[in-house]
């Protein structure tokens, strides 16, 4: 009868050694802030750089050059904020900036009732970084996450002027503003 209860104790207390770790009995009560911005472009895994710039150049040599717009013609394009063009990447890299910064902690609500998603959004910038116009491409699912994250690029704005590498009048930019909860 000793010997099994001997054992027993013995069991016991590793099992709750070895699932102290799944199952904390203390929580951490830290604010939970997520920022993660996603790339929203084709794969470019296994291409090299220089091949692609060599690429583009044999094939820029064949071409004729494209007319000239003329300069009252409106140009835009569309950009995601995690760009690789260097055109775009240090400007990019300000706004995202600025957006991180004028993130909000996660809405209290949401965090009581573990509301997650990501909202895809796409915002306009003019050549003099006005904030246009900002919409929602993709829901989060939450309308309260929705509003957060149209929130947070708003508050951002205004954003800095188009440098001089940039020669469009107007940029769109694509942003992922993902809203998860880190419970440890």
């Amino acid at each position: 009868m000793r010997i099994t209860l001997i054992v027993s104790f013995f069991v016991h207390l590793a099992l709750i050694l070895a699932f102290r770790n799944a199952f904390p009995f203390n929580w951490d009560k830290t604010d939970l802030r997520t920022y993660q911005v996603e790339l929203l472009r084709p794969p470019t895994d296994g291409i090299n750089p220089e091949e692609l710039s060599k690429a583009e150049l044999s094939q820029s040599e064949k071409e004729e050059p494209a007319p000239e717009k003329p300069e009252n013609e409106a140009t835009e394009e569309t950009i995601s904020l995690d760009t690789k063009d260097k055109r775009y990447l240090t400007y990019m890299t300000l706004i995202k900036e600025k957006i991180l910064r004028n993130w909000p902690p996660y809405p209290a609500e949401a965090k009581e009732n573990l509301m997650e998603g990501k909202v895809q959004l796409l915002f306009s910038i003019a050549k003099n970084g006005e904030l246009l116009d900002v919409k929602i491409l993709n829901s989060s699912g939450y309308l309260l996450l929705d509003q957060e994250g149209l929130r947070t690029i708003q508050a951002a704005a205004p954003f800095p002027p188009f440098p001089d590498q940039i020669s469009g009048s107007k940029v769109h930019v694509t942003a992922n503003l993902d809203y998860r909860l880190n419970i440890r």
